[in-house]
């Protein structure tokens, strides 16, 4: 597991599989001061370090350290969010189970049609992998979100940002204040696009869309798979995606895709999203 800090009130967790990250996101830390020196009105000077942990790492190693590394960094987690209803971003709750897990109302109405899907999933990918895990993954309450929407973190105000296209659920999430844009499965310098079950390239290409002027707005880009990325790096993925849409919906058996994003792996991906689209 890595640990990277891409500002002072956010920590990029990244498991040791599949570039996935996590993010540990917190308020700003504030003291109360009057303009002569004085003490706020409330005795003491008081700083805010409520935190929430979006989205999860994988390993049942990496979940357990989460708890200690959060204290130890001063972030106090208490709220848990996941992106989309994919597997290996639900996991939170086995670093958090007292937490509820705040999701989309897009991705509450998919969890609830397919239930028991995610941890099907995730019994699949821990018997490829040999892993072995104390607890099977309960999701346990789900708070809603509406998406549009806002969510305030200790005073400050994220924004939430509806995308699809990779599935059909999902939101992005605008930490303004840290210069921040968490993106889920979408800008990764690693993955081409993927069309999911229940994703299309037309509303995958809504998304970017919708992801370009947020991009604009923030200093760095988080993505579910890959590395943080400064806004000119993650503008240039972004261009990329679109060129790649282009060429699967022109039906192109043997694209040439991005540097980085070319390996076996990603022709493989490519295959697959050919069969989708072109599936009656």
């Amino acid at each position: 597991m890595r640990v990277v800090a891409v500002h002072p009130d956010a920590l990029v967790v990244t498991s040791r599989i599949w570039q996935t990250n996590a993010v540990l996101l917190r308020a700003p830390r504030r003291e109360d001061v009057d303009p002569a020196g004085a003490e706020s009105a409330a005795g003491e000077a008081r700083s805010a370090t409520e935190a929430m942990l979006v989205d999860s790492p994988y390993f049942p190693d990496e979940l357990e350290a989460l708890p200690a590394l959060a204290r130890e960094t001063g972030f106090e987690v208490e709220a848990l969010l996941a992106t989309h209803a994919d597997f290996d971003h639900l996991l939170g709750r086995l670093a958090f189970p007292e937490l509820a897990l705040g999701v989309a109302d897009t991705t509450s109405t998919r969890l609830r049609g397919e239930p028991g899907t995610a941890q099907r999933a995730l019994r699949d990918a821990d018997a490829e992998h040999y892993v072995r895990r104390e607890r099977p993954l309960s999701l346990g309450a789900m708070q809603e979100l509406p998406v549009p929407g806002r969510l305030e973190l200790g005073g400050e105000e994220l924004e939430l940002h509806a995308t699809s296209g990779h599935t059909a659920d999902g939101m992005a999430i605008v930490a303004a204040h840290a210069g921040l844009l968490l993106c889920g499965d979408y800008l990764s310098d690693v993955e081409i696009p993927v069309l999911s079950p229940g994703g299309s390239i037309e509303s995958y290409r809504a998304t970017l869309a919708r992801l370009a002027p947020l991009v604009e707005a923030v200093e760095r880009v988080v993505p579910g798979h890959g590395s943080p990325l400064e806004r000119e790096r993650a503008l240039r993925v972004l261009d990329e995606d679109v060129d790649y849409l282009d060429a699967l919906e022109h039906g192109e058996e043997r694209p040439r895709l991005p540097a980085g994003r070319d390996s076996r792996r990603q022709q493989t991906i490519h295959a697959e999203n050919l069969a989708r689209v072109s599936a009656p």
